[in-house]
């Protein structure tokens, strides 16, 4: 009876993480991207969202993009590698990255020696960051009202 009600409990748990994921809050992640503008800025054209530092690229725009993919920035060999294998920023996959850059360039390359450029870690509140990405994404801004899933990401 206990293990049956743990094993219950166990998978209500990893639902409602999942449906906690879908639901990231893209006015906390808004809230927490101050730890991420010492390195990266959002700017659209001449648009700038958020002033932040160059050591990383313009973030404007990762939903739906490929992995190192702005042009004129010099990302990482491990992250290009990650982008010819075809990486686009998801919102999941960008919450997953920023919670630990070089173990998701591992996994998704499959290759032990990757190396992110990007060493911070966001332990948590991954997925409010790439929700407020994603709401600054020009994808979403065809949507009309913001809602709905896209493709890809980008960081360092």
């Amino acid at each position: 009876m206990l293990k049956a009600l743990f094993l219950t409990t166990f998978v209500a748990s990893g639902a409602l993480s999942t449906a906690a994921y879908a639901a990231g809050d893209a006015d906390a992640g808004e809230k927490l991207f101050k730890r991420c503008k010492s390195c990266h800025g959002i700017v659209d054209g001449d648009n700038t969202i958020v002033r932040g530092g160059r050591t990383g690229p313009n973030l404007f725009g990762v939903i739906g993009r490929s992995a190192g993919a702005v042009e004129g920035f010099r990302y990482g060999d491990s992250m290009v590698a990650a982008g010819e294998a075809g990486l686009v920023w998801t919102e999941e996959a960008l919450a997953e990255y920023v919670a630990d850059p070089t173990g998701y360039l591992r996994s998704f390359l499959g290759d032990d020696s990757a190396r992110a450029k990007m060493t911070f870690k966001l332990r948590s509140g991954g997925e409010d960051v790439a929700a407020y990405l994603a709401s600054l994404s020009p994808m979403m801004e065809m949507d009309g009202d913001g809602a709905g899933e896209s493709e890809g990401s980008d960081s360092n």
